[in-house]
């Protein structure tokens, strides 16, 4: 399913959930969302703070003893620096498959063609897509939770082998008809 400019009969599976103005509400999408992420893991440390608190001991002793506990491990640790090289060919494979289709006449429903078509722009926001991934796993190493932490990677590898999977079986749009 993918957004046609010339067929207004097609129509992005997004407008069912009634979102009919995707590329106008995303960075609304994606504010709410990153909002979220940073709420949660403000959440889980003032709630660490509230029970070292209540045992009278200082945040400092309560993180280092429950990162002991917890199982520890440096951010750059040799899992998450393979799970991050996996998010990164994810992205370059969904680089690859969504020129791949551009170039078969095929238009981009997520994004504008105009930012698929421009290559540096194109690339910039799968490299942006890496660094978030990377942030978002870091944001979640710094709060203790670390099976979260690594499946933000596992899910994006996931996404990104998906849509390059799914790009490679649209079919080439059909030449424009000409006016009779």
């Amino acid at each position: 399913m993918r957004l046609e400019r010339e067929n207004p009969k097609m129509v992005s599976p997004l407008h069912s959930w009634g979102v009919h103005s995707w590329r106008q509400s995303a960075p609304q999408i994606t504010l709410a969302v990153l909002m979220g992420i940073f709420l949660l893991a403000s959440t889980a440390k003032a709630q660490e703070d509230a029970a070292a608190a209540k045992l009278g001991r200082s945040t400092q002793q309560s993180s280092v003893s429950s990162q002991a506990v917890k199982g520890s491990h440096p951010f750059w640790a040799k899992d998450n620096i393979l799970l991050f090289a996996g998010v990164g060919a994810g992205r370059a494979l969904d680089y690859i498959s969504t020129r791949h289709f551009r170039k078969r006449g095929v238009n981009e429903w997520l994004l504008t063609n105009n930012i698929v078509d421009n290559k540096p722009l194109f690339a910039g926001f799968e490299v942006a897509g890496v660094a978030a991934s990377i942030g978002v796993s870091y944001l979640f190493h710094r709060s203790g939770h670390h099976k979260l932490e690594r499946w933000v990677s596992i899910v994006h590898i996931g996404a990104g082998v998906g849509s390059s999977a799914w790009n490679y079986t649209l079919k080439p749009s059909p030449p424009p008809s000409a006016p009779h």
